[in-house]
């Protein structure tokens, strides 16, 4: 979890748009996978294993009966970034680091899973296409509609 925690947390966020959801999911998650651990078979990534139990969650828990008697509202995105600017360029990247999140989060959720971890994860093509379990063409034609999609809800 220390190794992973911080990172399963943002993908789960990715997924749920609520960031006490996004908590308790990883939580569940990391149980899951410590229950789970001896069906790891090595044949992957120790990383891939775990964003592929998490990813699995996540589309579970957008699937329940739950999720769609909860109201879930959007937490405001956060910038990570501690590099030392002027306060006004600060403010500038702030606020277009909040639009390009919240273009992203209303994408679809195949096209904001492949963005979230080709680009925030930094996952190669074949890894993302390993983790979402669908062919390495997949993920360059979702890549590419998502960019398209992305580039269309930022220009509105």
């Amino acid at each position: 979890m220390n190794k992973y925690g911080q990172e399963v947390l943002q993908l789960v966020y990715s997924y749920v748009n609520n960031k006490e959801v996004a908590e308790d999911l990883t939580q569940d998650i990391f149980v899951k996978c410590y229950k789970s651990l001896h069906t790891y078979k090595g044949n992957s990534n120790l990383k891939t294993w775990l964003w592929r139990i998490a990813i699995n969650h996540c589309k579970d828990y957008l699937k329940s009966w739950y999720n769609k008697k909860v109201i879930v509202t959007e937490d405001d995105f956060t910038y990570m970034g501690s590099q030392k600017e002027s306060v006004e360029q600060t403010v500038i990247q702030n606020a277009e680091d909040r639009e390009l999140a919240s273009a992203v989060m209303n994408l679809p959720i195949k096209y904001r899973e492949v963005i979230y971890l080709f680009y925030y994860e930094e996952l190669s093509i074949k890894e993302v296409a390993i983790v979402i379990e669908v062919k390495e063409n997949t993920i360059k034609t979702r890549l590419k509609k998502a960019k398209e999609l992305l580039k269309k809800g930022l220009e509105e």
